[in-house]
């Protein structure tokens, strides 16, 4: 065949390949035209004036009121994941409704992230159950964002939402964008992402050399937290808003249910989460919460060694460098729409629900279940502080200490070329830690396999030559082949401990208690031969605000505050809690 004929063919292939691509397409979607009714451009008005954004998809051949899944989100996906995901729940027999906050896709009102979602929630349920097509009764799903609006949601509950199942739920103000009032990085170029356009802006939320040349630039300044913006070239001024607010004052607690808002939750709950998800505590935080408020409600949840993005898709094989036992992967849709079935339509209880507390345990190939999370262990390992030293680590002892006795640990805040607390759990399995920042204590070999399960708690005791210090707390197994695995940790502001609606400053070379208990819950089996070892130190590095501990506000203070390096006592009559299972 010459060149010529040659050129021919393949053109006359392609125009063909082409024309039957696009007689698949038009096919398929006839297809979906013929199975769904879709409504692709409804807009919902809120009692205030604002429009909402939605999009309705039920099947064609049953046109009878159904009961409505409902996600409401400020990710706008609308021309791929958010159509699959509606066309499922219309597939399992339920009519598809996602809604947008507000400012997004076709709604013209400014997009403030958090800010009026638990009111825009409430008005598009009320919306929605108005409708011929809505039996009067919504369930709602969804992750991270989508599961913050269905807690949100539940600050003024609405009669026809009869169950929410919220998966890794954020909570506005407690996990990102600050974590025990210490203001963290990952959200500063989410609100870019989410608020740059009426979709979502992939080009600045895929940009990550561009936020992390920007707060290591910050780090190696020297200058102001709140200058991050002005660092990055670009106004930030959801980043300037969140940064006013160090306290959980009102800004944040009218965002979601918030102390007793919680005895007005009746309704059944199905959460899910992970041990890694990085916004752990915002999410057991609602469950925590409502068990404290309101005992009685029907509040599940199913918990495993998965990441946040992880969770939502039921787990992943490798997280962190770690393989996971092969079954901690679950089918979350599968679970979550027999959970629908059971709530709304009357079906079956899932059966992977043997109790309230539904957990994978880490190294055993086995799910366990407890009534409660208080409920998952029925021990505790207590360990304190000792001056015992052999070589890079101190003893951590079961005996309380006689004297009164510290160790004394020095941060020059002026240094960029070392950072203290290296907390973050990656890799989660690792060769060695740092033990040149902080201080190591570990525990005596177990002499029996137990489960670590829970959330580890202390008691620190502390006085310091300023009026306030972020500290880290990170707890690792070392397992009988000398490798650390990763089990959790706090991250926390000393002045906030007390109460997270009210900063309280440490009094200068006092002894002070800082009580905490809001760490990353974990189920992990220790073998025998196993030890513990506990990592104190104060949160220096690039990942979240310098506290230079002189009083004024965090986002405020400067290299220029770092004259007097931080000098911080750790005194030995400190312990750690860690919950286990004997």
């Amino acid at each position: 065949m010459n060149k010529k004929l040659l050129l021919l063919f393949l053109g006359l292939f392609l125009v063909t390949f082409s024309i039957t691509a696009q007689q698949t397409k038009a096919a398929k979607l006839a297809s979906e035209k013929s199975t769904y009714n879709i409504q692709d451009s409804v807009l919902i008005k809120t009692h205030d004036g604002a429009i909402l954004s939605a999009i309705i998809i039920c099947k064609k051949e049953d046109e009878n009121p159904k009961p409505v899944i409902l996600q409401f989100t400020i990710y706008v996906r609308d021309k791929g994941r958010d159509l699959k995901s509606l066309k499922e729940a219309a597939d399992h027999g339920y009519v598809g409704v996602i809604v947008y906050s507000r400012g997004k896709r076709f709604s013209p009102d400014e997009i403030n992230p958090y800010e009026n979602d638990s009111n825009d929630v409430y008005d598009a349920i009320d919306w929605i159950s108005k409708q011929k097509w809505c039996n009067g009764s919504i369930g709602m799903f969804g992750g991270s964002y989508n599961g913050f609006t269905q807690w949100a949601s539940l600050k003024k509950p609405h009669p026809a939402l009869k169950t929410i199942v919220p998966y890794v739920a954020n909570r506005p103000g407690m996990g990102l964008p600050m974590e025990n009032n210490i203001f963290v990085n990952p959200n500063y170029e989410w609100a870019f992402y989410v608020g740059n356009n009426k979709y979502l802006d992939t080009v600045a939320g895929n940009d990550r050399k561009r936020f992390r040349n920007m707060q290591f630039k910050w780090w190696e300044t020297g200058v102001a937290y709140n200058k991050l913006d002005s660092i990055d070239g670009a106004s930030n001024r959801w980043f300037q808003k969140w940064i006013s607010h160090p306290a959980f004052d009102t800004y944040w607690q009218k965002m979601a249910p918030y102390k007793t808002d919680f005895s007005q939750i009746k309704i059944p709950i199905l959460a899910f989460d992970g041990y890694y998800n990085d916004s752990q505590n915002s999410s057991l935080y609602y469950l925590r919460e409502l068990q404290k408020y309101s005992p009685k409600t029907n509040a599940y949840l199913i918990i495993g060694p998965y990441s946040h993005f992880g969770t939502q898709i039921g787990g992943e094989a490798i997280i962190n460098d770690y393989k996971v036992d092969a079954n901690a992967l679950i089918d979350i849709k599968k679970i979550t729409y027999q959970w629908f079935d059971y709530i709304l339509k009357n079906g079956a209880k899932p059966e992977v629900l043997k109790d309230k507390i539904n957990y994978q345990v880490m190294g055993t190939n086995e799910w366990k279940s407890a009534p409660s999370i208080d409920k998952m262990s029925n021990d505790f390992l207590t360990f304190y502080l000792t001056k015992n030293k052999s070589g890079n680590f101190y003893s951590a002892s079961s005996k309380k200490p006689n004297k009164k006795e510290y160790l004394l640990q020095k941060i020059d805040f002026a240094d960029r070329e070392n950072s203290t607390n290296d907390y973050y759990p990656d890799p989660i399995i690792r060769k060695e830690i740092d033990t040149t920042s902080g201080y190591t204590f570990i525990s005596e070999p177990l002499k029996e396999p137990l489960i670590v399960n829970g959330s580890f708690m202390g008691e620190i005791k502390i006085s310091i030559n300023k009026k306030d210090v972020d500290l880290g707390v990170t707890v690792y197994e070392v397992m009988p082949n000398g490798e650390y695995f990763h089990l959790s940790y706090f991250l926390g502001r000393a002045s906030y401990v007390k109460d997270i609606e009210k900063r309280n400053l440490l009094e200068p070379n006092a002894i002070e208690t800082i009580s905490f208990s809001n760490t990353h819950l974990v189920s992990k089996q220790l073998s025998k031969g196993s030890r513990i070892v506990i990592v104190l130190n104060v949160n220096k590095n690039a990942f979240s605000q310098l506290n230079y501990g002189t009083g004024k506000e965090v986002s405020e203070e400067t290299i220029k505050d770092a004259k007097e390096p931080l000098q911080i006592k750790w005194y030995m009559d400190s312990f750690i809690k860690i919950p286990v299972l004997k």
